[in-house]
């Protein structure tokens, strides 16, 4: 959060810092892309949407290519694969009791 170019240096009040946090987390759950999450956002994922939303990105690129072949030079644009696995804090279990 405090990376975020608009995060300001100090808060005037509780209120203010509460209603940064408000619009901070509703921009990284709903707009902003995660590379661990092949470039998709939280909100995607958690609502089940990922083979959809890569489904239609692939579209998209596939359109962008056909249109213009010459701006792509070594081979048609593919999206990012999706990860097998997504964790913030991964649980225990016996197989990774150890890391």
């Amino acid at each position: 959060m405090k990376y975020r170019p608009d995060f300001p240096g100090r808060f005037g009040s509780i209120e203010d810092a509460r209603s940064f946090s408000r619009r901070f987390v509703d921009w990284y759950n709903n707009e902003h892309r995660h590379s661990g999450l092949g470039l998709l956002s939280p909100s995607v994922v958690h609502h089940g949407l990922p083979a959809q939303t890569v489904e239609t990105r692939a579209g998209v690129l596939d359109s962008a290519y056909l249109a213009h072949p010459e701006r792509f030079v070594h081979r048609p644009p593919q999206p990012p694969p999706l990860p097998k696995e997504a964790w913030i804090n991964k649980p225990k279990t016996p197989d990774n009791n150890a890391q």
